[in-house]
């Protein structure tokens, strides 16, 4: 088990040889391994969020993916060792290794906050899932009531009460002629009743009978002509109603078509604003649970990202802070070591070239030399031969020699002042002499 954290590790085991390096690289090997699983989990949430939590099947096939990149990142950073290769024959331990490269370190830091906001956001977005929710809400009804003041659905009402209008004043003249009509029936009504007590003697005259032009009769023609305007009365409010049957049922069809249409503005306004609850609206909601309850969400909010962020620089924190341990010296010796060796091989190979091509020249220089006194002598003995053969043949000294070379770029030599040579002068030629 220990070495295969060391291994996650990106450590060479043999040269681990303390305890606190042991230790050390299998702690950053268990920071790594947590690492995969937290990136995993928050690299599937992230997706989900951008899915808009639709939860699409492809989110745990991202995750391992985002997270297998920074731990491979994190292993880099944790196996390479800052050796100096300046000063090889030094024995001076304080030259093993160079200083830290803060770049590396820095970029690091970098891509921790970095995934801090894409990792860590959506896993606190889904721990405060319930308050975000209702947060939302609350907005979304606001944003509904603060649409409905004005746009489309606030000119539909606009339209829709002005309608409303002109009908309830066309039902409202309609009414008062009914009215005036159901007043005067009721005045008939008592007219009749006094005529109908009158006749029986308990009226004003106190006389019973209804005689032509008396006080009966005078009650009973005014409630007969009660009766008759108010007949009047409604057959105009029913001429009225007549005459507005079909500006009402003009404005129906449009009060009809502005309720459809005011509920389908709605419908849309409702459904746009349910959209807006993705990953930006919530986070923004985060946020205002933040600032307006600190010490309640906001401070375990900023102590669990701490966490996260904390767990995700583990392993490079360990690396940081145990720069020019054993195991880097150690590393360090053996690379310096072989280093070493190799450049003094390379330079004995270029001492041993360098001999090689000045003996090479040197033979080269020896075999031109011996061969051209080769080729001089080659042209003495041509010189004896012909001489011996030619006074054989012709028993008569030999003639001057031609100006013409014997052998390419070598030139016969000049015929000595005096008398022609002849065979006693060949053969008195030492060749021995013109071999050395």
């Amino acid at each position: 088990m220990r070495r295969l954290l060391l291994r996650i590790a990106n450590v060479n085991p043999e040269s681990v040889t303390t305890h606190s390096d042991r230790v050390l690289y299998c702690s950053i090997g268990v920071f790594i391994v947590l690492y995969f699983g937290y990136a995993t989990v928050g690299g599937a949430a992230f997706v989900d969020a951008s899915a808009n939590y639709t939860n699409p099947w492809y989110q745990w096939l991202v995750g391992p993916l985002v997270a297998t990149g920074v731990v491979a990142y994190d292993r880099a950073v944790v196996g390479r060792v800052a050796i100096n290769f300046e000063n090889l024959d030094s024995p001076d331990p304080n030259e093993l290794l160079r200083k830290p490269t803060l770049g590396l370190y820095f970029g690091r830091v970098c891509l921790a906050l970095l995934f801090a906001v894409i990792i860590t956001e959506p896993l606190m977005l889904e721990r405060y899932k319930g308050e975000i929710d209702a947060h939302l809400n609350d907005v979304h009804n606001a944003e509904i009531s603060e649409i409905e003041k004005g746009g489309a659905i606030a000119a539909y009402d606009a339209r829709l009460a002005e309608l409303k209008k002109v009908t309830a004043a066309e039902n409202k003249a309609v009414q008062a002629l009914n009215t005036r009509a159901a007043e005067k029936r009721r005045d008939a009504r008592q007219l009749y009743a006094q005529a109908v007590a009158d006749s029986e003697g308990e009226g004003a005259s106190r006389k019973a009978g209804c005689p032509p032009g008396g006080f009966c009769d005078t009650l009973v023609k005014r409630s007969r002509g009660l009766d008759a305007e108010a007949a009047q009365l409604d057959a105009q409010a029913a001429r009225l109603q007549e005459s507005q049957k079909a500006a009402r049922e003009s404005r129906a069809a449009e009060e009809t078509d502005l309720t459809n249409k005011i509920k389908a503005q709605r419908t849309k306004n409702a459904e746009a604003i349910a959209a807006d609850a993705g990953f930006g609206a919530r986070t923004k909601a985060m946020w205002f649970l933040v600032s307006t309850d600190f010490w309640g969400i906001g401070l375990f909010y900023v102590g669990i990202a701490l966490l996260l962020v904390a767990l995700d620089c583990a392993a490079v924190g360990l690396k940081i802070v145990s720069h020019g341990n054993a195991y880097e010296r150690t590393e360090a010796r053996l690379a310096r070591g072989r280093e070493h060796e190799a450049a003094i091989g390379y330079e004995q190979g270029l001492k041993d070239a360098r001999r090689y091509a000045e003996a090479a020249s040197r033979v080269m220089a020896e075999s031109i030399g011996k061969a051209s006194h080769d080729e001089e002598l080659a042209d003495m003995a041509m010189e004896r031969a012909r001489a011996h053969l030619y006074d054989s043949v012709a028993g008569m000294p030999i003639p001057p020699v031609s100006s013409v070379p014997l052998i390419d770029h070598h030139p016969a030599p000049s015929p000595p002042h005096g008398p022609p040579p002849t065979l006693h002068d060949v053969d008195s030629i030492d060749v021995d002499s013109i071999r050395a």
